[in-house]
């Protein structure tokens, strides 16, 4: 944005701004005239032609509105009393149906008898990534259910996560909000959503593969959850880290004898103390 003052100029925030279908995105900042009065026209355009249309309002400093793009006209005229710059808020909604990439651009241009200046301001529709609450040891039947629901119909769930260790929540990635809480109405385990949003770096700890002996020490007394040894209680002799195996014994066995196993098939009963 210009930082002349004797012209028509904009200060402030502009760019390109991330929204998810539904959502509001907002810019403040300030336009100067060089005069006592100005023209405001606007210019709303999408990438696709065939997208839904988004919504574009103008505020100014204390909330009341000067221009909303439903309206039939794209000009308006506005005062600078004592040619002193005026503080603006735009406000862009995110149609409901929109895809993913889908844009906006919003022209602002100021006239007046000092010339004339423009700013483009743009949003991109993006994915939203929020997490549903699930009964408890039933997050991977609720994540298993939303991914069937995945293709059906419009394809509103993009991906759904239930992170090893992370009970009674999984993270569903989808574009419409709205349409995430229609896909689970009939869910049995599922239970609501939190309010707001996630992002990738929040819960990016959570796609690093974790070692299946994480957690598991030495002298630590397990449970086998699968194989011939299914149900039996074992102390943790060894550790393999490299092949995520230990080798325990088990402790009803008559004779003490070397199991080896994946560390994903057992459970830790009691720590080592």
């Amino acid at each position: 944005m210009s930082d002349d003052t004797r012209g028509p100029n904009f200060t402030g925030d502009n760019g390109l701004k991330e929204v998810h279908a539904g959502g509001t995105v907002f810019w403040d900042f300030q336009a100067s005239s060089g005069a006592t009065k100005a023209k405001l026209a606007f210019s709303v355009n999408s990438d696709d032609d065939n997208a839904p249309e988004w919504n574009v309002t103008l505020y100014d400093a204390i909330g009341n509105e000067i221009w909303e793009n439903f309206r039939s006209k794209t000009e308006v005229v506005v005062d600078f009393p004592g040619n002193t710059p005026k503080q603006f808020k735009l406000e862009v909604i995110c149609p409901k149906g929109a895809r993913y990439d889908d844009r906006v651009h919003v022209n602002v241009t100021i006239i007046s008898d000092a010339g004339s200046a423009s700013e483009e301001f743009s949003a991109v529709a993006r994915q939203s990534i929020v997490v549903l609450k699930t009964q408890i040891d039933q997050e991977k039947v609720v994540a298993q259910s939303l991914m069937a629901k995945a293709s059906e119909g419009e394809r509103d769930i993009y991906a759904v996560l239930s992170p090893i260790g992370l009970r009674g929540y999984v993270f569903v990635e989808g574009m419409n909000t709205d349409r995430l809480h229609e896909k689970t109405r009939d869910i049995k385990k599922a239970r609501s959503f939190i309010d707001g949003e996630s992002s990738i770096e929040e819960i990016s700890h959570y796609l690093v593969p974790v070692s299946a002996v994480v957690g598991i020490e030495e002298g630590d007394l397990v449970e086998l959850v699968n194989g011939p040894f299914k149900g039996e209680t074992a102390r943790v002799q060894k550790i393999d880290q490299d092949k995520e195996e230990i080798t325990v014994e088990l402790v009803d066995a008559m004779v003490p004898i070397p199991v080896t196993v994946k560390g994903d098939s057992v459970r830790v009963l009691e720590k080592e103390k």
